[in-house]
């Protein structure tokens, strides 16, 4: 598989307005998803209106969401240390966006013929902030995953929407998993010189800050970032028919890296390996 299929690179970032980064019907890899981010300076409005599901995730700025004749205010300087802020809209809600600041928001968009009541997630009612691999195997898996909302929360949605901040030096989504649901992962570096390695499949492909990764086919995956550089990643899945998304799959030769009984795993191999040398 071509990297170019696989990531969608913008070095130079994001010009204001809006801009595409896939399209459902328009993509090398498809996934049935439509993302792409919207810029906006300050005083500047954007129709969010669309005949799709849709999810617009604040990254930085201060904004007012207007949707169903209700207002939401929302915030946000830092996208490492504070939780996302999320309209969810069912199709053909009217919404809008207003800047009250230079803003960013993330588009995340896929077809869902239900329907159900547009709200805002935020801290008070998002699904939840896990600290996972927290004290296994040197803490070299440990991260901060935050779901928005999947079938827990939002039965009727036809998306997962997620993020993940990555410490410097670690993985993330390890061990490497699969799942035939269509996931796109979006990356940022806490300085734009930053950098880290993506797992899809067999190919092994370095990310950068501002791009942007396709996972198709029940590809193995997962990522990593380089000592000094904390990885922000947005993470959205699409729900198949008769399939929801539930919970990945791991191969059962690196399953145990998850367990709490990784740690002596570890230690009694590496000592059995020294012994052989004695």
């Amino acid at each position: 598989m071509l990297t170019q299929d696989i990531l969608v690179r913008r070095p130079d970032g994001f010009q204001f307005g809006y801009n595409h980064i896939t399209e459902i019907g328009k993509e090398k890899l498809p996934t049935g998803m439509t993302f792409g981010v919207i810029k906006l300076r300050a005083g500047e409005s954007y129709n969010l209106t669309s005949d799709l599901e849709s999810a617009y995730l604040l990254m930085t700025g201060r904004i007012r969401f207007s949707y169903d004749d209700q207002q939401y205010d929302a915030e946000r300087t830092c996208y490492y240390s504070e939780v996302p802020i999320v309209l969810h809209c069912t199709p053909n809600t009217v919404a809008k966006v207003d800047a009250k600041t230079h803003c960013e928001i993330m588009v995340i968009q896929t077809a869902n013929d239900k329907r159900f009541i547009s709200q805002v997630f935020d801290a008070s009612n998002m699904l939840e902030s896990d600290k996972r691999g927290k004290g296994l195997l040197g803490d070299s898996s440990y991260r901060l995953v935050r779901t928005v909302f999947d079938k827990r929360n939002r039965k009727e949605s036809n998306l997962v929407v997620g993020e993940i901040i990555t410490f410097p030096g670690h993985w993330s989504s390890s061990p490497s998993h699969t799942h035939p649901h269509p996931e796109i992962y979006h990356y940022r570096f806490s300085e734009p010189q930053g950098y880290g390695i993506g797992e899809n499949g067999e190919d092994i492909i370095r990310i950068r800050h501002y791009d942007t990764m396709i996972i198709t086919d029940d590809v193995e995956h997962a990522h990593s970032t380089a000592p000094g550089y904390c990885l922000y990643t947005l993470w959205f899945i699409r729900h198949l028919s008769g399939n929801p998304y539930i919970v990945p799959t791991f191969k059962p030769e690196h399953s145990w890296a998850k367990e709490e009984s990784a740690n002596a795993r570890v230690w009694k191999l590496c000592e059995g390996k020294s012994n052989e040398h004695n």
